[in-house]
């Protein structure tokens, strides 16, 4: 047998960590949590629907570095470990181009494990609940495969995370690859697109903006949500976990709430005159999202902190900030 070469150290502080997707949404907190700790942070994006406005407080900081690059082109640095957040995650955004969208999470993927595996170094990736697709069970297990639709208007983003984590095993059984797959359930907080067409940030939006808050479907459908903070916690747990915790690992707020008590908690805590008005339901929306987080509570130690009630009240107040910028 061939011998394999030796993993790159992994020092306890000071590592330089890539973080495709650096300048999205969990992308930007996750890289101001990096910094805060003491490592070196190398930021790629292609800015599809990242912003160098997340980025402002990190741009003059001695440790950071942001590159401008799509993942689905090989990627030549060195590095000690790599986060993949890289994939647009909003359906407004992963439906604009959706054969870019499947792209970026497969051969995305592909080229990440192929830096992973030259560098020896261990690679996390962000996937998604969505790969649960409409679920028959509840709440949902790691070990429950799911009910996608293969062909749908939202498989591009579903399959593709999907064959994402198929790659990261494969990677991990071929060639002993060090992979972490957390399994990310609605998140929310600052630094979200105000158009991004997901629940929380259109909620408050129309609401701060005296809007109807529009609801598809009855409103009965439930989602859990889980604020940024909260999640980029459980990020850095499951990449500080030995190499033979490999995941997949839910991350997301047991708590279950429907669309209409949302709009509700979203109405009282901005003081809108909004009313609520009814859509018809997309295509393929699930109606139940739950996460069973008891192998993320054994195996990382990790639980949510911060109640719903205070992470819309932070976002809210993110949001009105950001509409003043912008009005």
């Amino acid at each position: 047998m061939a011998q394999q070469p030796e993993r790159r150290p992994r020092y306890a502080i000071h590592k330089r960590v890539l973080v495709t997707g650096g300048a999205g949404f969990i992308g930007s907190h996750l890289c101001a949590r990096l910094i805060a700790r003491g490592d070196h942070v190398l930021c790629v994006d292609n800015f599809f629907t990242g912003t160098r406005a997340n980025l402002a407080p990190l741009l003059d900081h001695p440790n950071f570095e942001l590159l401008r690059h799509d993942v689905t082109l090989p990627l030549f640095v060195e590095v000690d470990e790599i986060y993949n957040l890289a994939c647009p995650a909003s359906p407004v955004h992963y439906q604009f181009d959706p054969v870019q969208t499947t792209k970026t999470s497969v051969v995305g993927a592909v080229n990440m494990l192929g830096l992973a595996k030259r560098l020896r170094v261990p690679i996390l990736q962000a996937s998604t609940s969505e790969v649960y697709g409409d679920p028959t069970v509840h709440p949902q297990a790691e070990d429950y495969w799911g009910n996608v639709n293969p062909i749908g208007p939202r498989s591009c983003y579903d399959e593709g995370k999907r064959c994402a984590e198929t790659l990261f095993f494969d990677y991990h059984r071929q060639h002993r690859v060090a992979i972490k797959v957390a399994r990310i359930f609605n998140t929310y907080g600052p630094n979200m697109h105000p158009n991004d067409g997901r629940v929380v940030s259109n909620f408050i939006v129309q609401a701060l903006r005296g809007q109807d808050l529009t609801i598809h479907g009855d409103g009965r459908q439930t989602r859990s949500f889980c604020y940024v903070d909260d999640l980029v916690a459980g990020l850095l747990a499951l990449m500080a976990t030995p190499e033979t915790v490999t995941g997949p690992i839910n991350l997301g707020n047991p708590g279950e709430f429907t669309m209409l008590e949302l709009a509700r908690l979203v109405i009282e805590l901005t003081g809108s005159s909004s009313t609520i008005r009814h859509l018809p339901l997309p295509q393929d929306d699930p109606r139940q999202r739950q996460p069973d987080i008891t192998r993320a509570q054994d195996q990382l130690g990790w639980k949510v902190a911060v109640p719903l009630r205070e992470g819309l009240e932070r976002t809210i107040g993110y949001f009105e900030a950001l509409l003043k910028e912008m009005d």
